[in-house]
């Protein structure tokens, strides 16, 4: 492995959310990228053609090749764990889009690896490395809008996903839920904190898929909020915000094009953004997961916040089962449990 005094990348899998990273190294990081690997060959020349990277159909000759720092892994999630296990041990630094993994099992698996290896690990979630998202974390922070009281996220929009991987289970792990939700949990869990509990109902099936299109998840946090979660690939709820935040003296919107908060007793509301630019998310997600492999900065998303969105989004399909509350065991207890063996679960 190469100095990390300037890390190279690769990618790991050449579909649609692989474009987005290989344009994210073409517009100013500090980092390069030298390789796309994908089994097939020339959906990865395409996607390494953007910054001219090498491409390849077998990821370890791609890295016996050339040796890189780090690798962005793109790949469908049930193939996560072995190629980033495969990678870490070979001394590569992993950055595993989301959904990090199918189960709990296999995100501990995942982090106890990066932890062997002494190698970094973190999980893809752009919407934490929305300038606005962080602006509106800081805010929150600041406690001027007092007791947050409610959260709402809507990601629900048309898309035909039937002939899509991330409608078949054996290879998503589920639907709307894991692959929408996964975003809007770890969206709330930066925002307010831990999930506590949590509660799905699934909507009527209109694309007839084997999964759920269309879910309503329910939550608590640690700190008392509650949390309303729409998601849908099969209706289009048209919103200028996708995060809603109210509380006891204020409320405040993350939007698509605008920002804004508004105290109770303030008459216009106050911009504080311009809401969500994709290829800047994946930039900075990049600068942050590079910076600490360089050990400048400290991951914004660590394997502990990695392992607690997997277990999150697990609880959430136990939930939608029964449409019954179910606490959410903490992700560090439940690491526990599984390196350790049982544990009292309160």
């Amino acid at each position: 492995m190469i100095s990390p005094i300037e890390p190279t990348f690769v990618i790991v899998g050449a579909g649609g959310i692989s474009k987005s990273y290989a344009q994210a190294f073409v517009q100013g990081l500090p980092f390069r990228l030298i390789g796309v690997a994908d089994i097939r060959l020339e959906a990865a020349r395409e996607v390494a053609a953007m910054s001219g990277a090498e491409a390849y159909d077998d990821v370890d000759k791609m890295v016996h090749d050339l040796h890189p720092t780090a690798a962005i892994v793109c790949t469908p999630p049930s193939t996560h764990p072995d190629i980033c296990v495969r990678l870490m041990e070979q001394g590569v630094h992993v950055l595993c889009e989301k959904p990090l993994a199918i189960s709990t099992e296999e995100a501990i698996r995942m982090a106890d690896t990066a932890e062997r290896c002494h190698v970094t690990f973190s999980m893809g979630s752009k919407f934490r490395f929305v300038a606005d998202v962080q602006k509106a974390r800081e805010i929150i922070d600041s406690g001027i809008l007092g007791d947050i009281v409610l959260y709402e996220n809507t990601f629900a929009g048309f898309c035909d996903m039937s002939q899509r991987w991330n409608s078949q289970p054996e290879i998503s792990g589920g639907g709307v839920l894991i692959d929408n939700g996964t975003h809007s949990v770890d969206i709330l869990r930066y925002l307010l904190g831990n999930i506590t509990e949590l509660q799905v109902v699934e909507g009527r099936r209109i694309q007839k898929l084997a999964v759920e299109d269309t879910a309503l998840l329910f939550a608590r946090t640690e700190s008392g909020a509650m949390g309303n979660i729409d998601l849908s690939w099969s209706l289009n709820k048209v919103r200028a915000d996708f995060v809603s935040i109210y509380g006891s003296k204020g409320t405040l919107s993350v939007g698509w094009k605008e920002s804004k908060y508004k105290l109770a007793e303030q008459k216009d509301w106050t911009i504080f953004g311009n809401g969500y630019d994709k290829v800047a998310a994946f930039g900075n997600q990049i600068r942050n997961f590079g910076a600490a492999v360089c050990g400048t900065e400290k991951l914004i998303i660590t394997p502990e916040d990695a392992i607690a969105s997997v277990r999150v989004i697990e609880t959430a399909y136990a939930a939608l089962q029964t449409e019954q509350w179910h606490d959410v065991i903490p992700a560090a207890q439940f690491r526990r449990k599984v390196t350790c063996g049982p544990v009292a679960l309160k």
